[in-house]
């Protein structure tokens, strides 16, 4: 029994390490190419409108594809999955190094798209299943505080490896990262699940999915740039409904559609997730535009000032998860969202003489927001589902965040277009972006009290 103990504790501990490192590698990659942004549209010479594709054509891939993984990864196994998902960021964060243009740079970052997919559809759903259920909210906290290390180190390490190698060095630093998560998970993580491996996924599902859902995304996304982006949405909305239905009728679907039927709490908080990545996301992509282009801040400053944020994600991230442990975690979750909310109203009111602690300020309460959101939240998820249903809710929670991530990014993208035009980001004038920060955060402090409403009404349904 005492071996028995030692060889789970062994398991559990090298299951947390693994997820840790991948939850590290991801945000890390995303708030240091944020950082890197205003230095790639120069290179390039990207139209203002175009710039958020930087972003975009990373969440468009990872948003499409988590759900399929995530299914695919429950029959064939998640630890596959996993371990490819990271090889593929490593290489194609390496092969962006070398891009000679915008277009090859757009599409190693698709590659790295489908990397994060690959990697955000499992390993939370590989880690709540090696802990017990009275220590899953503690585990989450842990992995999200991964998450938020990532996030503060990217800002800082991004800013300085951009201020001294160019936005290139930002890519071999997340290759190297994953090229060590990758070998840390083929040594360490133990053996591999089968799952379900009699199962087969219907491949017409799959392209079915991956078309409606593509679609569905690029129409968002595209809205800023003429009537046709409409027809596509349309086309994709209409698509998604059809494979709503084929599921239904599938023996094998990629979205068990019974995970909704009559589980109120698991939708709403779905949706809860969604309007908070929606509206938090695009907060450190507009902050190192206002930083650096509007208020003259090198890339290392900015990436100092806005370092703050995710410290306190990290470090608040565990106790918001033991919290949740011991009292309801959609409460836990409401008051964050209520305070990203009081965070967002903050950076409404930029201008061009903020004071930076006034900044440092906002920083503080949307990592506060976050971090009592984010585990909580994913706490009431997998409370609301059985363990055989861990792959298909961890994947569904990794559509919402870039569901909502991709959103984000269309609401800028079609401001910035109304209000900016085609003009390449290096001649776009301070005034014009704080402008633009005005209005954007206006609607998302919006968009996350709506959140904030629908986290109070799901309450009920605990």
């Amino acid at each position: 029994m005492e071996a028995t103990d030692r060889s789970r504790k062994t398991t559990q501990n090298a299951t947390l390490m693994v997820v840790m490192i991948t939850n590290f590698v991801n945000p890390f990659a995303g708030t240091a190419i944020n950082i890197a942004v205003p230095h790639i549209g120069t290179e390039f010479h990207v139209p203002a409108p175009s710039l958020t594709w930087v972003v975009l054509s990373f969440v468009l891939a990872s948003a499409v594809l988590s759900l399929p993984f995530g299914r695919i990864a429950d029959i064939h196994g998640r630890k596959f999955i996993l371990k490819a998902g990271i090889l593929l960021l490593c290489l194609s964060s390496l092969a962006t190094f070398f891009s000679q243009n915008i277009e090859s740079f757009f599409l190693f970052r698709v590659l790295q798209g489908i990397g994060s997919a690959m990697i955000f559809a499992t390993n939370s759903a590989i880690l709540v299943d090696a802990f017990p259920v009275e220590k899953r909210g503690g585990v989450l906290g842990i992995s999200i505080t991964a998450v938020f290390v990532g996030s503060s180190a990217g800002p800082a390490l991004g800013g300085l490896l951009t201020q001294a190698f160019g936005w290139r060095g930002v890519f071999v630093a997340i290759s190297a990262f994953a090229f060590a998560a990758f070998v840390i998970a083929v040594v360490r993580l133990p053996g591999e699940e089968k799952g379900a491996n009699k199962q087969k996924l219907s491949v017409g599902s799959v392209i079915l999915y991956i078309v409606s859902f593509g679609l569905f995304l690029y129409g968002i996304s595209a809205l800023s740039q003429g009537l046709w982006a409409w027809f596509i949405l349309i086309a994709g909305i209409v698509l998604i409904v059809l494979f709503a239905k084929h599921e239904s009728r599938v023996e094998v679907p990629v979205l068990e559609v019974r995970v909704f039927r009559g589980n109120r709490l698991f939708i709403l908080s779905n949706v809860v997730s969604l309007l908070n990545f929606g509206s938090m996301f695009a907060l450190v992509y507009w902050l190192s535009l206002y930083l650096q282009r509007a208020r003259g801040f090198s890339a290392g400053a900015a990436g100092l000032i806005m370092i703050f944020q995710p410290i306190v994600q990290a470090v608040l991230s565990p106790i918001a998860g033991r919290i949740s442990d011991r009292k309801s975690p959609a409460n836990i979750a409401s008051i964050g969202m209520a305070v990203c909310t009081v965070a967002l109203v903050m950076f409404a009111f930029l201008n061009g003489q903020t004071p930076i602690p006034y900044i440092i300020g906002g920083l503080l309460l949307s990592g506060f927001g976050v971090a009592f959101f984010s585990s909580p939240n994913g706490n009431v998820v997998y409370s609301s589902v059985t363990n055989k249903e861990y792959g298909v809710a961890a994947s569904v929670m990794s559509t919402a965040r870039t569901v909502g991530q991709v959103m984000g990014m269309a609401i800028i993208s079609i401001i910035v277009s109304a209000t900016i035009g085609d003009i390449p980001i290096a001649r776009v004038d301070p005034i014009s972006i704080i402008n633009n920060i005005n209005i954007t955060f206006t609607i998302f402090a919006a968009i996350c009290g709506i959140g904030f409403v629908v986290s109070l009404v799901r309450r009920k349904a605990t």
